[in-house]
């Protein structure tokens, strides 16, 4: 896994880590699940979690038998570590080539694998609103190139949004820009 990383962490285990858990902060993931995702013994995985715990980067919490890991949004250094992460993984050329020039758009999401943290090379991103399906496809062609990842997109209009939303719901999810935020933004 090639990423900004690289050169400032030389652990690959706590790459993945990072990446896993500071994409999506709202998402919590526990010591056997990361070791069996990464198809690394638990032993290097755990190592990696108390670390990042001791730092305070991780907060942990039980749930039974299960410790469950998530970011540490409090962290000082929690905003500059998620952009990082962003970056790595081609979020950040997502939102700029993508949501800025579609058209008509009121949101934009992740679902499933990546709105996890989990970097499986396919992208699934949600567009809401009014979009130029000819420019979106040259868009996403565009930045599949740059990010070396595959983009699959749902283009669903309000109405649709609104029908499929309880099912969406269901499904993780990382919202990555609204009409609504950018409105309150400007005002």
């Amino acid at each position: 896994m090639s990423s900004v990383f690289s050169g400032l962490i030389t652990s690959k285990t706590r790459v993945r880590v990072l990446m896993r858990l500071f994409l999506n902060p709202d998402r919590a993931a526990y010591l056997r699940e990361l070791a069996d995702e990464f198809q690394m013994s638990p032993s290097l995985v755990r190592t990696e979690l108390q670390q990042l715990t001791e730092a305070d980067l991780l907060k942990s919490t039980r749930n039974g038998r299960q410790i469950h890991f998530r970011a540490n949004t409090r962290h000082p250094l929690f905003p500059e570590l998620q952009s990082m992460v962003r970056k790595a993984l081609g979020m950040d050329r997502i939102l700029d080539s993508i949501v800025q020039r579609l058209g008509n758009l009121q949101e934009a999401f992740l679902i499933d694998d990546y709105a996890e943290g989990k970097d499986t090379g396919i992208v699934d991103l949600v567009l809401v609103g009014e979009v130029d399906p000819g420019n979106l496809d040259d868009l996403v062609g565009k930045t599949e190139r740059y990010i070396d990842r595959k983009i699959r997109t749902l283009v669903l209009t309000v109405e649709e949004y609104a029908r499929l939303k309880p099912s969406l719901d269901q499904r993780p999810r990382l919202p990555l820009w609204s009409a609504d935020t950018l409105a309150t933004q400007v005002a």
